[in-house]
């Protein structure tokens, strides 16, 4: 089995969130603008969700730490 939550692989992992979170967070601010204004609870809830699901997908493994 890959070893995971090593130092390596948290860094990786939360690189990956972080951009997940803010493409997420443009699609949406993108997407409300258009329509009216923006609501920041539903960035704010949608940019949480993606990176949670960027986490969890990170634990399948990543291509930055594999192979070490």
């Amino acid at each position: 089995m890959k070893e995971i939550f090593t130092k390596k692989w948290f860094e990786a992992t939360f690189i990956r969130m972080l951009r997940t979170g803010a493409e997420a967070a443009l699609a949406v601010i993108g997407s409300t603008t258009m329509f009216g204004g923006v609501d920041w609870r539903i960035v704010g809830s949608s940019t949480a969700l993606a990176m949670v699901v960027s986490f969890l997908l990170a634990i399948k493994g990543l291509p930055e730490v594999e192979g070490e």
